[in-house]
């Protein structure tokens, strides 16, 4: 836009006139286009948090499943090992213990995935600029 001091007399009547109901639509397409983008960027933060989501889910179900099968095979080898050295009672004993250490460090693996979600911070802060920004104080938010 040019300065306002260089354009004619015609120009700056012609936009001094203008009706109160061309402001109000002017002021309603820039509070729509707000908006717009305001929920396009809460879009694009819940897809990357879901995504984010997902995969710790993922981890704490795969977690679930490795657990069930090395606990299924190889509790049984160790198991019948250790039976012949301490007795079958005890063996079983020391080879649940072992996958229940591995099945809680898994968990909270899983869970500390899960906690570093941060969610919509960015939709957060700009939502926040909003009424500043609708009043012309933008450095106020």
């Amino acid at each position: 836009m040019s300065d306002p001091g260089s354009r004619t007399r015609e120009e700056r009547t012609a936009e001094d006139d203008r009706s109160v109901g061309e402001l109000f639509g002017a002021i309603t397409a820039d509070l729509s286009t707000l908006m717009r983008e305001e929920v396009a960027l809460a879009k694009a933060e819940v897809r990357q948090s879901a995504t984010q989501a997902g995969s710790g889910v993922g981890m704490l179900g795969g977690s679930g499943l490795a657990a069930y099968l090395m606990l299924l095979f190889v509790s049984t080898a160790g198991w019948w090992a250790l039976g012949d050295a301490i007795g079958r009672g005890w063996a079983a004993l020391v080879v649940a213990g072992v996958w229940a250490v591995i099945a809680l460090v898994l968990y909270a693996l899983g869970r500390s995935r899960l906690r570093s979600i941060q969610g919509l911070r960015r939709t957060t802060d700009t939502a926040k600029q909003v009424p500043s920004a609708m009043t012309g104080h933008e450095e106020k938010a």
